[in-house]
């Protein structure tokens, strides 16, 4: 049994477990090309903080919990007590690290954010050539789906109607409404698409970010309480929660690229203000920008307390995110 009594040994356990995951499920050779499978471990297992797929588990914890009656007992005391609801919703946790991972490969080409540090290390690009790493990418997100599509087996038709939707809810935030629409108005608000510039207010900030870094954050909450069994009310509070999460990440994400080092951050600190891009500290101030991600925290936790939803580790974490340093 694997004892997590407190967030850090929480967040430590589940990130094991999504490792083992993760190396069970990408492709080896002979299926795949030696080169290919090595530059798609080499960012997958780049360290990180496995924010997402923790979100994913601690949501199917939740509701799994207030399902089960669990209300104001405390967090569970081992990993293998997060119950049915964890592996039900493990292959989701998995595609959503999938998907981020290639994400972040993509972000650091040259193309976009032209960046070569990435969690401590040299970016993938740099190691393996841009083309391998536009590929790697390329096969991470069809691998996250793929995975969606496969897991968990098993041929009760509720499963079924559940998985379908996750992956849809997945799809969602990783289609050109989302994640890839966000990027585009990043690109275009730096300056990184010749003749069609970009000026964005705080509104446009915060739609930017909403599609950009929270759509995938809401994806992985969303999912994680859908395949434990959570209700439509359960996934839409969770679904509240996630969002306001998401603003308060990306904002203390801004914060932390002008106050932050490289060695904190284990990428290039600065690279916001250097590349005039639009932030939240650019647009409102440090202060001001602290104020907003605590506000957006404690919406967060309204969401949670609303719904009965409070009792796990979604609150603590919405505390970290606030918190942290890296």
């Amino acid at each position: 049994m694997t004892e997590i009594g407190s967030l850090d040994a929480f967040l430590d356990a589940v990130r094991r477990s999504i490792d083992a995951a993760l190396d069970r499920v990408l492709p080896q050779p002979p299926a795949c090309p030696a080169l290919l499978s090595e530059a798609m471990r080499y960012s997958v297992f780049a360290g990180g903080k496995r924010l997402r797929p923790c979100l994913t588990l601690a949501a199917a914890d939740a509701v799994e919990r207030a399902a089960g009656g669990a209300a104001g007992s405390a967090p569970p005391a081992a990993l293998d007590d997060l119950g049915a609801a964890a592996g039900l919703a493990l292959p989701a946790a998995c595609a959503i690290e999938l998907i981020h991972t290639y994400s972040l490969i993509h972000d650091d080409l040259p193309a976009m954010d032209n960046d070569t540090l990435r969690r401590g290390r040299p970016t993938l690009h740099v190691v393996y050539g841009d083309g391998i790493a536009i590929l790697a990418g390329d096969a991470l997100q069809a691998e996250a789906f793929a995975l969606l599509a496969r897991e968990p087996a098993g041929a009760d038709p509720a499963l079924a109607a559940r998985k379908l939707r996750a992956l849809a809810i997945i799809a969602e935030a990783a289609r050109a409404i989302g994640l890839v629409g966000g990027q585009t108005l990043d690109l275009q608000a730096g300056g990184q698409a010749p003749g069609r510039p970009l000026a964005l207010d705080a509104d446009g900030v915060q739609d930017m970010h909403a599609r950009k870094t929270g759509a995938l954050i809401r994806a992985a909450a969303a999912s994680g309480a859908l395949m434990a069994g959570g209700s439509e009310a359960a996934v839409a509070a969770v679904d509240r929660y996630a969002a306001h999460l998401g603003l308060a990440f990306q904002i203390v994400d801004d914060i932390l690229d002008v106050e932050g080092s490289a060695a904190e951050l284990g990428k290039t600190a600065g690279k916001d203000a250097s590349g005039s891009k639009p932030t939240y500290p650019a647009l409102f101030g440090l202060d001001r920008s602290r104020a907003l991600a605590a506000e957006s925290i404690d919406r967060a936790k309204q969401a949670l307390a609303e719904s009965g939803l409070e009792h796990g580790w979604l609150g603590a974490i919405a505390d970290w995110v606030l918190s942290r340093r890296s």
